[in-house]
């Protein structure tokens, strides 16, 4: 049995919630966009929203909700990256903040399960 490390199963994690988005007719606009101060998962959106996305990967027998990691230092420093990206690409459009929680299998890295929490915070 072969062990995974975090960022294998975070990349992974997030290749399941591109898709999820791109099946509900979100167009993604970027991946794992980057300052000093955070980062952004996924950035995508649809007629009506620009959506910053954190992705939140857990093995299936995890014993928190992914979406716990998600607390008010890391939604402080999401609102200051995205501000960044907004201002950077000149962008007036309604915006939100959703989670995607991503359960896998250790073992294999196939998705078991997936939760996708609009307007999160």
């Amino acid at each position: 049995m072969m062990k995974h490390t975090t960022k294998q199963i975070g990349d992974k994690g997030e290749y399941y919630a591109a898709k999820y988005l791109k099946k509900h007719k979100y167009k993604i606009i970027e991946h794992n966009y980057r300052k000093p101060y955070g980062e952004i998962d996924i950035i995508a959106e649809n007629n009506e929203w620009l959506i910053f996305v954190e992705v939140k990967t857990r093995k299936i027998n995890s014993l928190t909700e992914p979406s716990y990691a998600v607390n008010k230092q890391k939604q402080i420093r999401l609102k200051k990256t995205a501000s960044t990206f907004i201002d950077e690409k000149n962008i007036d459009k309604a915006c939100r903040f959703d989670v995607c929680e991503v359960y896998i299998d250790s073992d294999n890295l196939r998705m078991i399960n997936i939760n996708y929490i609009e307007d999160a915070f």
